[in-house]
């Protein structure tokens, strides 16, 4: 019986392969085809199609990596087929590889009508529903031929160093216009076939069955009915008349296909989807193609399909749609008034969420869903985020600000340590504010609606019992694609079938609605949502992470002193600047763009564009600082600009006012057995003569910082070769082995501190070490030749501390991690994500490590002999990952860290904003009060900025640092008329309290972390 069961299974899977699927376009006849080749960027859809062109053979190559090919495809419906459908089958040469990683093409009308789109997955092209015969017709197929730098889809190890994802090779040089390297593909099929609808309609009748009686068990009396209907279907087809006999075939198959679904069958939402991500192994050049291709195929779906419902979750792509594809653009509209395209998501990008700061999720969720709105007219509900590294634990608070009021995800589903406990959810943040959550069972955001997705989603369901509904995003993506007249096929089959789960096609509103109503007890996850994968994304590309990091401090600056420029001097707002550059720095948090995952074309293209928006910022910044300070005095003394949310240096914050004494730092004296001292009297810092920090004291409490018998700032050298997923992954086994720098090349006092140089292999690095008078913080500015490979540089300061947690900043706030590994999911989290801050402490006393352009952390604790605890917190400098970009961050580079001695946690929040927002002198003499400010240090103002509607209103958001409540009084530098709470996109809240104005301001009520966003009308 085995071996009968066995062989009928075999037989069915070679019957579809070999005899139906290719009998679905048996009658067929060759097309004329010409070409002509694209070399460099891509031309016009205009130019594309005008030529020139010249014959081409299949069987002939095409396409050098990163070029572009217009084939013409010409011919005549032959008259016999009258009454037929007819369509092309057009094969590029795509190999069995998943669409999105090869070569592409999408299909136009003479006239630049876009059609549809071609891959692997998708080749036939309608030429006529019912032929009359005789038809002549011409179309023509932008073909890219993106080199294949990863393929999942075959054997081996797909994480093969490669040079194809570098820009330099493959576009042309100035003034060549021919090609560069050897082409990549082959024209397989370019054909005129009859559509046999009746043998593909029985492809579909048997790959869903054959697809349910997989998952069934073995012995069931419902698998055992599906193999009887399916053996008696084969027997009824002559494998000579499949198309005569294929009618026959699906009448004995009707029964197995007609049995209803159990009352209690499991509810499945499928929503038709494309995950396109905005860059990773091809640029951003090519994604705005990659949508053309997919948004052309799902409209086209849609004429077919009422009932099909497809998302699309990035306003950028929709973006560049309307800019640079008009026609492909016109069709979303079309579709988004049927209610058939369901602009979803509310952000601009799927942005990383470990590493965007907390202004820039704002924006995302502004710009997006402004998108959405002024487009559209949809008031999105949900955050769409399937495939983003981690999820930081201030997201709940903001989505609830933005009006948003589910979150969907699937990425935790790759965790190597802990499975999930669920699959929906109350996701609860840092501040209390909870958002109902899905994490879709079927552990992909690429789903087919497959029997094995249909299956695993039923029986990996975590929530049986109490709820009995689940999502599953269907269609071909990462590089996009989307659903397949196939997958709508199985849909349609599936909706209510024995022995499956019940399948509906709907929107995520839909969706959430219904499994809202049936659990609104969901059990509740706090905190953030750590990924236990990917966490190299966190160091990858420190240039990339720099630029970003660098580019949020300067839009702080540049909205805060060119909205007090426009109150204080008339000067014009830059509303248009800043809208676009705000945009560009969205673009640029995309997650795998951010985390340092792309090719290099993608890090070299955004290395460029954050120095173009440095460039931008400053002139913003200086424009309106000179337009504040004033004329200069003779003596030419300067104004002092503090960005920072605290005073510093007798400089209130969010201000300028002339300094009245100057910055010094402390002088570097000589101490025992040849060591050097930095002393200002708060703090010493001892070096010795191997460069290492052997004391870092605090004289104020009496008291060590670092462990008896450890140094503070050593650096070390770990291999760093992950089992897969090179520029992701840090694998925990890293730490097996290590090469500490325990001797430097040379250590001098120099006039601003004390100099150490490194050399380690072929790598060079130079550290100063600076103690500024009256400060806490000793500043260790570094410059690294860095040559490594397949290494991972960290700076480890060993605490004389007993700290059971360790404390990040995270956006709007700070999370605590064990420093212990007494469970799996304390072990997983080896590496954590902090953006200026880590702050360690026992009571009474603490420290804090504050940067400027690192966010890979790792915290570890041991009891020492003498029964003590030395705590070590390390950070992650660099690292040198071969795929996808063989050279990623070799060469020069500069970062700052530094190490706050007897910090408390608004010492860190302090440190880490002053680290990051350097101070300005511009030559004048004015004092300019700032246009907003509170009276509580732990209320830190995060954004002034005039409103986006540009009515003149001031808009100050804040949040309360410490986690503790707050009251504090917000005070405008301008009259004012009124103040009011708003979302973040500045509409008055629904439910938001009145806020009085008084005589001191506008007073204010924070619960722990809380986020809040007030409107200020000046009086006229």
């Amino acid at each position: 019986m085995h071996d009968d069961r066995t062989l009928t299974e075999r037989r069915l899977a070679r019957v579809l392969d070999q005899r139906l699927r290719p009998a679905v376009h048996v009658r067929s006849l060759p097309l004329e085809v010409s070409v002509h080749h694209v070399f460099g960027e891509p031309a016009p859809v205009s130019e594309g199609i005008a030529g020139p062109y010249k014959p081409v053979s299949t069987g002939e190559y095409w396409g050098p990596a990163w070029s572009t090919s217009w084939f013409r495809i010409r011919g005549t419906v032959p008259t016999d087929w009258a009454g037929e459908r007819v369509e092309a089958v057009l094969d590029l040469g795509f190999g069995a590889t998943q669409p999105g990683f090869s070569a592409e093409g999408l299909v136009y009308r003479a006239d630049g009508t876009p059609v549809k789109a071609l891959n692997p997955r998708n080749t036939w092209l309608l030429i006529a529903e019912r032929a009359e015969g005789g038809e002549d017709f011409e179309f023509h197929i932008e073909a890219a031929a993106n080199p294949l730098i990863f393929d999942s889809d075959t054997a081996g190890d797909p994480f093969v160093p490669t040079r194809a994802g570098d820009v330099a090779p493959w576009l042309r040089a100035e003034g060549h216009t021919g090609p560069v390297g050897e082409p990549l593909y082959r024209l397989t099929r370019m054909d005129l076939a009859v559509f046999d609808e009746t043998v593909w309609e029985l492809v579909q009748d048997l790959d869903v069955l054959s697809g349910l009686m997989h998952q069934l068990p073995e012995d069931s009396t419902r698998r055992s009915q599906i193999r009887y209907a399916v053996s008696t279907a084969l027997d009824a087809i002559d494998l000579q008349d499949i198309g005569g006999t294929a009618g026959q075939a699906r009448t004995l198959l009707a029964p197995a296909l007609s049995a209803p679904a159990h009352a209690g069958a499991h509810r499945i939402s499928a929503i038709g989807h494309a995950h396109i991500d905005t860059a990773w192994l091809w640029p951003v050049r090519e994604t705005v193609r990659k949508a053309a291709r997919t948004v052309s195929n799902v409209t086209a779906l849609m004429d077919d399909h009422p009932d099909f419902r497809f998302v699309m979750s990035q306003a950028q792509q929709l973006a560049w749609l309307k800019e640079q594809r008009p026609e492909v653009y016109a069709r979303v509209l079309q579709k988004v008034a049927t209610g058939q395209f369901l602009p979803t998501g509310s952000l601009w990008v799927e942005p990383d969420t470990n590493l965007s700061g907390g202004e820039s999720l704002v924006r995302q969720f502004v710009h997006g869903k402004r998108f959405y709105l002024e487009e559209f007219g949809v008031e999105t509900r949900d955050m769409w985020l399937p495939d983003t590294f981690g999820y930081n634990a201030a997201l709940p608070q903001l989505m609830k600000l933005a009006g948003i009021d589910w979150f969907l995800t699937q990425k935790i589903s790759w965790n190597t340590t802990n499975a999930f406990p669920h699959h929906t959810f109350w996701w609860e943040g840092i501040d209390g504010s909870r958002v109902f959550s899905h994490f879709p069972p079927v552990d992909s955001y690429n789903g087919d609606l497959s029997g094995a997705d249909i299956g695993h989603t039923e029986r990996n369901f975590r929530d049986k019992g109490a709820a009995n509904r689940s999502l599953v995003p269907f269609g071909y993506g990462d590089g996009g694609g989307g659903p397949t007249r196939e997958m709508l096929a199985r849909a349609g089959r599936l909706a209510n079938l024995e022995g499956s789960a019940k399948v509906e096609m709907e929107g995520p509103a839909d969706f959430f609605t219904k499994a809202h109503e049936e659990y609104p007890d969901a059990p509740v996850w706090v905190g953030e949502l750590y990924l236990e994968l990917h966490r190299g994304t966190l160091t990858s590309q420190l240039a990339t992470k720099q630029g970003n990091r660098r580019s949020e401090h300067l839009l702080r600056e540049a909205e805060l002193w060119s909205a007090t420029a426009a109150l204080r001097t008339g000067e014009a707002y830059p509303y248009a600047a800043l809208d676009r550059i705000w945009k560009t720095v969205l673009l640029h948090q995309f997650h795998d763009i951010l985390p340092g995952s792309s090719i290099a074309w993608v890090h070299r293209e955004t290395e460029n564009a954050h120095k173009e928006v440095a460039r931008e910022l400053n002139t913003l910044i200086d424009t309106a600082q000179r337009a504040l300070a004033g004329p200069a005095d003779a003596d030419g003394g300067g104004v002092v600009f503090n960005a920072a949310p605290h005073s510093r240096d007798g400089v209130p914050a969010l201000a300028a006012a002339p300094r009245t004494t100057p910055l010094r730092t402390a002088p570097v004296r000589p101490g025992h057995n040849g060591s050097l001292v930095l002393d200002n009297g708060l703090v010493r810092i001892t070096v010795d003569t191997r460069g290492l920090i052997t004391s870092a004291y605090d004289l104020a409490a009496g008291r060590e910082a670092l462990a008896p018998g450890a140094v503070g700032n050593l650096l070390q050298l770990h291999q760093d070769f992950p089992n897969q997923w090179d520029a992701w992954d840090v694998d925990a086994f890293y730490r097996n082995t290590v090469q500490d720098l325990t001797q430097a090349d040379q250590v001098t006092a120099h006039d601003e501190g004390i100099e150490v140089v490194w050399s380690v292999n072929r790598s060079r690095i130079r550290q100063l070490l600076t103690l500024r008078e009256g400060a806490r913080r000793l500043d260790i500015d570094t410059t690294l030749d860095w040559r490594e490979r397949e290494k991972i540089l960290k700076a480890a300061f060993p605490f004389d501390l007993r700290a059971g947690n360790s404390t990040s900043e995270i956006p709007f706030g700070h999370v605590q991690r064990p420093t212990h590994s007494n469970t799996s999911w304390d072990a997983a989290r080896f590496e954590i994500c902090a953006h200026r801050f880590l702050h360690l402490a026992e009571p009474g006393w603490g420290a804090a490590l504050v940067n400027d352009s690192t966010y890979g952390h790792d915290v570890t604790h041991d009891v020492r002999p003498d029964g003590g605890t030395t705590t070590t917190a390390r950070l992650s400098l660099l690292r040198a990952p071969l795929f996808p970009d063989p050279e990623t961050d070799q060469g020069e580079h500069r970062l700052r860290y530094g190490l706050v001695i007897g910090a408390d946690i608004g010492d860190a929040v302090r440190e880490g904003y002053r680290f990051n927002l350097a101070e300005r002198t511009v030559a004048g003499t004015a004092v300019v009060a700032p246009l907003a400010e509170v009276d509580n240090s732990g209320v830190v103002i995060e954004a002034v900025k005039l409103a986006d509607d540009c009515s003149g209103d001031v808009i100050v958001r804040l949040y309360e640092s410490l986690g503790g409540r707050a009251t504090t009084i917000l005070r405008a530098g301008f009259p004012l008329t009124t103040a009011t709470m708003t979302d973040l996109l500045e509409r008055p809240l629904a439910d938001g309290p009145d806020l009085p104005v008084t005589a001191d301001g506008v007073p204010l009520v924070l619960r722990p972390f809380q986020i809040v966003t007030v409107r200020l009308t000046p009086r006229a």
